[in-house]
């Protein structure tokens, strides 16, 4: 019987590991996160994610990009090491503008974890009326974002819409914090770039002196043009009630801000930063107000199914109550269990059937003897020598049944297997076999 269970345990246990290395892996201890530039709202935002995993155990590396284009690339390269990142709306398979087609191809292995915030389109300028449009830039010197930074994208697509290009407008690609120090410094004439209002260069421009926010006349019609738009409007005063800054409300064009992650991040990750996001983006701006980010609406990727599941029935159950990796054990650990059960149940409901016919086959050999001998003496004349033998058989059979271990519901059959050897060797005890000297004797006379 601890034969069979240590065996059981031997194949079981390595069976067990191979298959939660296999089916349920541990989440990585550490994981690549694509961001942006040091001075912008995507790499602040990082930083935030970065203290909630490591606040559950696992370090988040914070990787600089040029923006969002850069991200993409990183993500979609497979080898890379990056597995998460920041993209603002209109890069993805689902943007209906999407400049390359065949990049929707290239997407695969890229889900989107859910929209964490808006990001505005900011005009700035020195004092230009640009409310007719962006064709007054003709001949002006305009700051369009880091050259392949998502800002630089959409900033050459608008001023495209207006008919202006390079021939038209000189472009200085630079960064929107460089580009607002040299807007600030009069050596731009205007600047488009894409931001949080968080973002260190919008919160300069709005509180400077002497520099414009722009509102054009037509977001409705760019964001019919470009889907991936859509209009919000900052409010008067919301910026500085004091300074009264915006003077006016202002209608601005605006992108989506999305996490979006590769297929292949281990699911407990893929929770671990929607709860950072939650953390991070839950809370109001000039724009939203609490609870509105993250969501699930309009991302350019499809969506991840840890995505679905979070936002219909939030946190896994196990992690609201356990710590991460706590939870991660116990959720790897029911995922083994449960097609381990379905073998381990029948064997264990065949055990006892198994050892019952174990203990009946050991009974069952005694009797095979017993009957025999008793078939012999019915049957044959024995000799002395085999009598005594017979008698000797029939004490080991006796010894083999008192010394022998079997479980209690056995004990009645051992007792009876006793009486029967008794009931034999009175057979035996009874029998006289022919005296051979008298026979002779007989013969002579």
């Amino acid at each position: 019987m601890l034969a069979f269970w240590l065996v059981l345990a031997a194949v079981a246990v390595p069976a067990s590991w191979s298959l939660m290395r296999h089916f349920s892996p541990s989440p990585p201890r550490s994981i690549m996160f694509s961001a942006g530039a040091t001075d912008g709202a995507y790499y602040q935002f990082a930083k935030k994610y970065e203290q909630v995993f490591a606040d559950n155990g696992v370090t988040l590396k914070v990787q600089t990009s040029s923006g969002s284009v850069q991200n993409l690339e990183r993500l979609r390269d497979g080898g890379g090491e990056v597995v998460a990142g920041l993209v603002q709306g209109g890069l993805g398979p689902l943007a209906s503008s999407v400049a390359d087609p065949a990049a929707q191809d290239d997407d695969g292995d890229v889900r989107a974890l859910g929209v964490v915030g808006y990001e505005p389109i900011w005009v700035f300028s020195h004092k230009l009326d640009l409310s007719g449009g962006l064709t007054a830039l003709a001949g002006k010197k305009v700051g369009v974002g880091l050259a392949g930074s998502g800002s630089h994208k959409l900033a050459l697509e608008l001023l495209k819409a207006y008919g202006i290009g390079p021939e038209q407008a000189q472009f200085v690609t630079e960064s929107s914090t460089q580009g607002a120090r040299l807007l600030v410094a009069r050596e731009l004439d205007a600047l488009i770039f894409i931001a949080a209002p968080q973002a260190a260069a919008v919160t300069s421009l709005l509180q400077s002196t002497g520099i414009r926010l722009n509102a054009l006349d037509h977001v409705e019609g760019l964001a019919r043009r470009f889907p991936y738009l859509q209009t919000i409007t900052l409010r008067r005063g919301s910026v500085d009630f004091a300074q009264n800054i915006p003077p006016r409300d202002t209608p601005l064009l605006a992108t989506s801000s999305q996490l979006v992650i590769r297929n292949d991040l281990h699911p407990a990750l893929a929770y671990l930063l929607l709860e950072a996001a939650s953390q991070t983006h839950r809370g109001p701006s000039l724009f939203n107000r609490p609870g509105e980010f993250p969501n699930a609406r309009a991302t350019d990727f499809p969506l991840a199914d840890e995505a679905e599941r979070y936002f219909k029935s939030g946190r896994p159950f196990l992690q609201r109550y356990l710590p991460f990796w706590a939870a991660n054990f116990v959720q790897r650990l029911i995922v083994l269990l449960v097609p381990l059960l379905a073998i381990v149940v029948p064997v264990l409901k065949a055990v006892p059937a198994i050892l019952d016919w174990r203990e009946k086959n050991r009974l069952f050999r005694r009797y095979g003897e017993l009957k025999f001998l008793e078939r012999d003496i019915s049957q044959r004349t024995l000799s002395d020598a085999e009598v005594a033998d017979a008698h000797k058989r029939l004490d080991q059979i006796e010894s083999e049944a008192r010394s022998a271990k079997f479980s209690l519901d056995f004990s009645d059959r051992v007792y009876t297997l006793r009486l029967h050897v008794d009931y034999v060797r009175h057979q035996l005890a009874l029998y006289t076999p022919a005296p051979v000297a008298a026979t002779a004797t007989t013969e002579t006379t």
